[in-house]
């Protein structure tokens, strides 16, 4: 028996005994090649690929856990400092896991781009309605439809963005969060539980970059006609980021 699992801008997913069925895109080879080498190398924040099934949807391993699915606010365990700790904790993981691996040359990307020695194939969506927890622990990340070739620090700032959090005040008050005055500190919180060194005022220009990146990308897929961007964009998530690179600027580094 099929069950619908909540969450999901584009395209949504089921869940079929300990499997999750999702509609499969150009991109899913490629990411298939990705979670295979997570696997190979006993990354365990990750599901795991296990081809397609007979309807071509693609078929991965299901994380078991809370998510937070379509609530609003969401739980306020979100917020907490042990969460941004054990986050950052998983994006190092990863990116360690992931560090030697060469994706196939003809691999395809939702959001485009080309591997090259340097990049990584980051997560790109690690945010907290694609984390499933269990006990207070995380998981790890589903939803690695956006996964793709990127900078360490272009994953961590997106990431950052999504948990410190750093998006627009009016988006992360309707997600519950309100403490304003403390996100310098938890921004200093999670790059020193990642493992970050660089300037705080160079990486929060990064995290700027990458905030008008998704709301060109979002506007960009609209365009082409893309039905979940083209709804992104009628729910005002391109104009959220916009917002939320404008505040940016004014954010305090002390």
């Amino acid at each position: 028996m099929e069950q619908r699992l909540p969450g999901g801008n584009s395209g949504g997913a089921v869940r079929i005994g300990e499997t999750v069925r999702r509609t499969a895109g150009p991109w899913t080879p490629a990411v298939h090649a990705l979670l295979r080498h997570l696997e190979a190398v006993g990354f365990t924040g990750a599901p795991r690929a296990r081809g397609v099934d007979g309807q071509g949807r693609e078929v991965l391993t299901y994380l078991p856990g809370e998510v937070v699915g379509d609530r609003r606010p969401w739980p306020s365990w979100v917020h907490g400092v042990d969460a941004l700790r054990q986050v950052a904790g998983w994006l190092r993981a990863f990116h360690t896991a992931v560090a030697d691996f060469v994706p196939p040359p003809d691999a395809v990307w939702r959001e485009g781009g080309r591997w090259r020695p340097g990049l990584i194939v980051g997560h790109n969506d690690a945010a907290p309605y694609n984390a499933a927890w269990s006990g207070g622990r995380l998981v790890g990340f589903f939803d690695w439809d956006f996964a793709g070739p990127v900078t360490v620090e272009w994953d961590v700032a997106f990431t950052a963005f999504a948990w410190v959090p750093l998006h627009a005040r009016h988006v992360v008050t309707a997600e519950g969060f309100t403490a304003f005055a403390d996100r310098p500190a938890r921004l200093r919180l999670f790059l020193d539980a990642y493992g970050w060194d660089g300037p705080l005022d160079r990486f929060l220009a990064v995290v700027r970059e990458r905030a008008a990146a998704s709301a060109d990308g979002i506007r960009r897929n609209a365009a082409a006609g893309d039905p979940a961007f083209r709804e992104m964009v009628a729910q005002g998530f391109d104009a959220s980021l916009d917002t939320a690179v404008r505040e940016l600027a004014d954010f305090p580094l002390t």
